[in-house]
């Protein structure tokens, strides 16, 4: 006897009550459970079709709309609800922000169990649209199909994309047209690369045949307005790769950082790949008050430069620095926040387990003629030491700004031992950062919190907390 599928039922007239993690709005289903939605808004009531079960909560997809919420906007972007990166383009912006400062506010209270102080209102983003500095796309030779296509009994002709993956299908790529993202020449130079490589019958990457010229497309911008390219190629083809870098050189010459890179491993990872320059230098120059740092291919920089300067400012804020500190900073990447907050401070000490970043960071201290940052590269749960400290004096501020996970419980307790007057916590996780709040609640208590938005139209929101000694 076949096995019923409980997975899919239809839930009729369900209200939306909230905005939940990743993106996705929340419902209550009649028995009482979660129901994950995606491309709907709070307010919305709708007829949900359900297509996964769990103990707790249901996945499913709006299939009727009965009211639509106050908060709903009409998205601008043609490729909404397919691609997924921004799920919130439905959502009137005062509303993303919203629940972006109801998130920290609910981890750091429930996660963290810390007393708070009156949250600062969280910053949004001048910038709306066009505000990311970096963007990755990736080639198939077999494109998504959308539903009216996959029905069609017409020929579909050439199935090559240049785009972004499906959510959750790592072998299917959506070809695009126009992204809101990344300020122009960024959709002019995709777009070209595409159409050429198909007037010239350039092949087009097979995941699963592992197979195909090209293979992903990087593009970065900044505020000084130069342009990188970086074009990663499957196969060797040095006379086809030649023949599209060329042409592109020559169709926007405004290209600052011409590059490739031949990569035939498994995944196409650049960080561990021989980049190659073809043209201009390798770097580009990106500026905030007066401070150049140089970004190349690998560099990790914030993703929006605008909010950035923003986020910094905030930041320094909250070191609320004299002249006369020594200040740590954990987790520093390229040294632009050590750089930035250096001339509010006796001396800067940076830390970051990525020797590339490092060898940056020095480099970008002697262009900017800042001599009271010093950079050091290690792991660090393993270099931030009592040697450490002892040969680099004893810290009276530590701004940190860990990865996604937070800080290692080793980190935390070198922390609490040192004991610093002041901790800045910059965060683009605030549950992890609410469980390494709790852990120095003994020692510490939250002074200031203020969010920043630095992307907007996503669920993704930063958070800046000031920690003081009690």
């Amino acid at each position: 006897m076949a096995k019923k599928n409980t997975d899919k039922v239809v839930f009729h007239q369900i209200k939306v009550i909230d905005a939940g993690a990743k993106g996705v709005s929340v419902a209550k289903a009649p028995d009482g459970k979660v129901v994950f939605i995606p491309n709907v808004v709070p307010g919305d009531v709708v007829d949900v079709q359900t297509f996964k079960k769990r103990k707790a909560y249901y996945e499913g997809k709006a299939i009727h709309f009965h009211e639509y919420s106050e908060h709903r906007i009409e998205p601008i972007c043609e490729h909404f609800g397919v691609c997924g990166g921004c799920k919130w383009q439905n959502m009137k912006y005062s509303q993303q922000l919203y629940y972006k400062q109801n998130e920290v506010l609910n981890h750091l209270q429930r996660i963290g169990k810390v007393e708070l102080p009156e949250f600062e209102p969280i910053l949004g983003s001048e910038k709306q649209f066009f505000y990311r500095n970096k963007m990755e796309f990736s080639f198939s030779n077999s494109r998504w199909l959308t539903e009216a296509e996959i029905g069609s009994t017409e020929d579909l002709g050439n199935r090559n994309a240049l785009g972004f993956h499906i959510p959750k299908m790592w072998d299917k790529i959506l070809d695009i047209n126009k992204c809101h993202l990344q300020e122009d020449p960024s959709n002019a130079i995709r777009n070209e690369v595409r159409d050429f490589a198909n007037a010239n019958g350039l092949t087009f990457f097979n995941p699963r045949a592992h197979e195909g010229l090209l293979r992903t497309l990087m593009l970065r911008t900044s505020s000084t307005g130069e342009i990188m390219v970086l074009i990663q190629f499957f196969e060797n083809d040095k006379a086809n790769r030649e023949l599209i870098l060329d042409h592109l050189y020559e169709k926007f010459p405004q290209i600052t950082s011409l590059q490739y890179v031949v990569n035939n491993k498994a995944n196409d990872t650049l960080y561990d790949t021989d980049i190659k320059l073809y043209k201009g230098r390798d770097y580009i120059l990106e500026e905030m008050e007066g401070l150049k740092f140089s970004i190349n291919a690998k560099s990790f920089y914030q993703t929006n430069s605008d909010q950035a300067y923003e986020l910094y400012k905030i930041t320094r804020d909250f070191a609320g620095l004299t002249g006369n500190e020594i200040v740590y900073d954990l987790y520093t990447g390229t040294g632009t926040i050590a750089q930035f907050v250096s001339k509010k401070a006796k001396k800067v000490i940076g830390v970051e387990s990525v020797p590339d970043a490092i060898k940056d960071a020095k480099a970008n201290a002697v262009r900017n003629n800042i001599d009271n940052c010093e950079f050091f590269v290690g792991d660090m749960k393993v270099v931030f030491n009592d040697d450490f400290i002892a040969q680099h004096g004893q810290p009276d501020v530590i701004i940190t700004d860990p990865p996604r996970d937070g800080m290692h419980k080793d980190v935390i307790e070198q922390i609490m031992k040192i004991a610093p007057e002041k901790i800045v916590y910059v965060s683009c996780n605030s549950a992890t950062q609410a469980r390494d709040l709790g852990l120095m609640d003994e020692k510490y208590k939250v002074a200031r919190v203020r969010p920043v938005d630095m992307f907007p139209q996503t669920h993704h929101v930063e958070n800046v907390v000031l920690l003081e000694r009690r």
